[in-house]
């Protein structure tokens, strides 16, 4: 079966999971993955994974001994991701809410970049700024946090979790529907001097 078609029936039947009814065009993740110094990343996590479209395209561009943690409670869409074969993805089945209990059995502490693809609008407002605050958290200093959306209805809420000067927003015309794309960096908090 295409894939375009397979996603849009899975899509369709878990909206309120997946919050899209296509999967990411080349445009928005060339422009996602374009804020990522993939030379220094060495470990990777991705938020709602789905079908494998931008995971695909994050292992393209991660040097070798990098890793990509993928979170997707989807069943047919983890079933689907496991099928990659790459020694350098470890997929997840559960929520983006337990990546911290999931990095830690892996002796992990922090990372280097998130990229999410969760619908945060349609997820009830507790688990959206639960997982936004996790992920400031989990981050390295000068990392970046990119989510794409399709509405700027939570470009307040990034602004409070990783700070007024911390979030930039861009918009991809080029995807069904277009997206806009929240860029946020966690700043070093400077030392009195």
């Amino acid at each position: 079966m295409n894939t375009k078609v397979a996603f849009f029936k899975e899509a369709i039947k878990n909206f309120k999971t997946t919050g899209t009814i296509m999967p990411s065009s080349k445009f928005l993740i060339k422009r996602m993955l374009k804020e990522i110094d993939f030379k220094k990343t060495n470990v990777l996590v991705e938020f709602g994974a789905g079908n494998g479209i931008i995971t695909k395209s994050i292992l393209k561009k991660m040097h070798k001994d990098a890793v990509l943690f993928c979170f997707e409670i989807n069943p047919e869409f983890y079933s689907h991701l496991k099928l990659i074969n790459d020694n350098r993805l470890i997929v997840v089945n559960q929520s983006a809410q337990e990546v911290k209990n999931v990095l830690n059995k892996h002796n992990i502490a922090s990372v280097d970049c998130i990229i999410s693809s969760l619908p945060l609008t349609m997820l009830p407002a507790e688990i959206s700024k639960s997982i936004l605050h996790i992920s400031k958290n989990l981050l390295k200093n000068e990392s970046v946090f990119i989510q794409y959306q399709y509405s700027i209805n939570f470009f307040k809420i990034f602004k409070q979790v990783f700070g007024k000067n911390n979030v930039f927003l861009a918009f991809e015309l080029m995807n069904i529907p277009p997206a806009f794309i929240y860029k946020c960096k966690k700043n070093i908090i400077a030392k009195n001097s």
